[in-house]
């Protein structure tokens, strides 16, 4: 239980990292406050465990031919589809070169905070 409150912490603050460096840019990628973080990684932790692996499965030819670089787009598309499915809750993706470059930044964000939980356990 330990452990999945701390990946979802871990979501969460990679989350408001992504839309602090993204909002630089101006794109189009924002979350509001910390609670739309925590809500916001709990529904991309649901469509990327549901949804997410039968789009991965369904283009996997296309990913085949494109050597991997489809999955970015499909990682953009889950994340999208998570900003879609709340916003009300002021998660907010405008556009899928936002959604992209959302999707690599808050791979490499979470992946670095995921890195240092684990050191800490």
């Amino acid at each position: 239980m330990k452990n999945f409150l701390l990946t979802w912490l871990g979501a969460a603050i990679a989350l408001l990292i992504t839309a602090y460096i993204l909002q630089s840019f101006n794109i189009g990628f924002r979350v509001d406050n910390f609670g739309t973080a925590l809500v916001a990684a709990a529904v991309i932790g649901i469509v990327n465990a549901i949804i997410r692996p039968v789009l991965k499965i369904l283009a996997f030819p296309i990913t085949l031919l494109t050597f991997g670089l489809f999955t970015f787009v499909i990682n953009g598309f889950a994340l999208w589809l998570a900003s879609y499915l709340t916003p009300s809750y002021g998660f907010v993706i405008e556009g899928p070169i936002a959604a992209l470059l959302g999707s690599i930044v808050l791979s490499i964000i979470s992946s670095t905070i995921n890195y240092f939980l684990r050191a800490v356990e």
